[in-house]
């Protein structure tokens, strides 16, 4: 089996385990492959971190300057390490990359970057499965954790006359800040929490004008209210009755958020946890209400497609802005990866995930797939311990049956 780099504390070129090792392999080198790896070292199994690119945390390398967690510090620390009080109650991108840095260090992890792998088939003995990675390796594991993450690859809509379009259009995960659009017309497309976001940054950086594409209108949220977060109570609502949350989110919602009708966002029709459960999180406000209350951010219709160097919007209107930034979401990419095992839904998302498996893919896990209402990365937390103790209770069981 050929080399590979890994990275480690003590370390910086060792090889790839052997062949006969069988470590739990754990495909990404984010918060939920590094907390899957801890959570299975702390059972006593070994577990390989599998990075394609050159560091941890690499998805958060790439995030917009400005973001910081809408969880808070102490809710978001993954296992074995708490994230330090100095970087505040909400903590800031740069600081999340640190903090990631240090986790692999702190617990000792196996972590080898520079490996992508393509595609993962059972072992042609029967038990564990084989995973083909850059440079023609095959890497066998006696499991398989795929942490690759639900912001995989940037999506953007197939728009009609998207392809001739002369404008400057690019995809969200390309803004870091600003700085390239003060004094510009920009229209951002998409009002999701990357969308609204981007939008108030580009207002506060000096844009000429901010437009926000919205689609559906989403359901707004405080951050924080009166020091109480928004995540406590999403998780203490969180198994309650749908219908429930629903109408207790309404009637929040009509006491901290004010009616922006007017200004071309009402209220949402559809309940903010049925609306969480199709896979919509609430945006959390970090300035998008006083920019529209203000109007320093305008909202338009829905982009219908672009024709002679405007941007048509559904309800028939043409836009001329000088940039549109498309924070219209990402695809999670795993259908050459796994596509072929049955594991997927329509969606291209895991049936599975979690500490559950499929029946016909014994050993084979997901976490980091599901949007959460009580933290993304609480829940890859607690997604990374249930995982680890499956795995250590029975470390024999795999696929019996042959590789395609």
């Amino acid at each position: 089996m050929a080399d590979a780099r890994e990275t480690t504390p003590s370390r910086t070129h060792p090889t790839v385990p052997s062949h006969e090792d069988r470590p739990v392999y754990v495909i990404g080198g984010g918060p939920g492959g590094l907390s899957a790896a801890y959570a299975l070292r702390a059972q006593g199994v070994r577990a390989v971190v599998l990075e394609k690119s050159e560091h941890v945390g690499a998805s958060w390398r790439r995030h917009y300057d400005r973001l910081r967690l809408h969880t808070t510090r102490r809710l978001s620390a993954l296992p074995g390490l708490a994230m330090p009080r100095s970087f505040g109650r909400w903590v800031a991108r740069d600081n999340v990359v640190r903090y990631l840095e240090k986790y692999t260090e702190h617990h000792g992890l196996e972590v080898v970057t520079g490996v992508e792998v393509s595609r993962v088939v059972p072992a042609t003995d029967g038990t564990g499965w084989t995973l083909h990675a850059t440079g023609g390796r095959e890497l066998t594991g006696s499991a398989v954790v795929i942490a690759t993450g639900y912001n995989h690859t940037p999506h953007i809509p197939d728009w009609p006359g998207r392809d001739a379009y002369a404008g400057e259009l690019l995809h969200a995960r390309e803004y870091r800040n600003s700085a390239p659009f003060t004094g510009r017309d920009v229209l951002v497309v998409g009002v999701g929490n990357t969308g609204a976001e981007i939008a108030v940054d580009l207002v506060e950086g000096g844009a000429s004008r901010v437009r926000l594409s919205v689609r559906t209108t989403p359901h707004i949220v405080r951050r924080s209210t009166a020091g109480w977060a928004a995540q406590f109570t999403a998780i203490l609502v969180r198994r309650l009755p749908v219908g429930l949350v629903d109408r207790l989110a309404r009637t929040m919602a009509k006491v901290s958020v004010p009616d922006l009708s007017a200004q071309g966002l009402p209220r949402p029709d559809t309940g903010l946890y049925s609306r969480v459960n199709e896979g919509a999180i609430p945006v959390q406000d970090v300035g998008l209400i006083d920019a529209v209350r203000k109007g320093r951010v305008e909202i338009v219709a829905a982009v219908d497609g672009f024709d002679d160097g405007k941007v048509v919007l559904v309800n028939g209107d043409r836009v001329g802005p000088d940039v549109v930034i498309a924070a219209t979401g990402y695809r999670s990419a795993l259908e050459d990866i796994v596509g072929h095992l049955g594991v997927l839904d329509e969606r291209g998302l895991p049936v599975v995930h979690g500490a559950g498996t499929q029946q016909n893919a014994p050993g084979l896990y997901f976490t980091g797939f599901t949007t959460p209402i009580s933290g993304t990365l609480r829940e890859l937390a607690l997604d990374a311990e249930k995982i680890a103790r499956t795995i250590a209770r029975d470390t024999t069981r795999q696929p019996s049956r042959t590789a395609d």
